[in-house]
């Protein structure tokens, strides 16, 4: 295969997946707008912060290393905000893609 049919593949490609992706999840989202999508920004930012707060209360409270309950309660506020941050990264490639219709302005 040469460099212009392999380019060519990969652009057919990327059509089929736009359009699969668009077929499939556009018509379950109503059109976004700002107004849906601040929510969404918050709760990850809430979640990061809920992260950082443990930790750096986990810091000032330090006496040694943390208990493994202090290091549980860390890991689900970073498990929380690591699922929130990817879902929130996941919704902006689906519009940057084309995936999404957005609402008019």
């Amino acid at each position: 295969m040469t460099d212009m049919q392999t380019n060519r593949f990969l652009l057919e490609l990327e059509k089929t997946r736009r359009d699969i992706n668009r077929e499939i999840m556009n018509p379950e989202v109503q059109p976004l707008g700002f107004e849906h999508l601040h929510p969404v920004v918050t709760l990850a930012a809430r979640a990061r912060l809920a992260y950082l707060k443990e930790l750096l209360e986990m810091a000032k409270d330090a006496d040694g290393l943390p208990t493994g309950e202090r290091i549980g309660a860390l890991a689900r506020k970073r498990e929380a905000y690591e699922e929130l941050a990817a879902a929130t990264n996941a919704l902006e490639t689906a519009i940057d893609r084309g995936y999404l219709d957005l609402a008019e302005t």
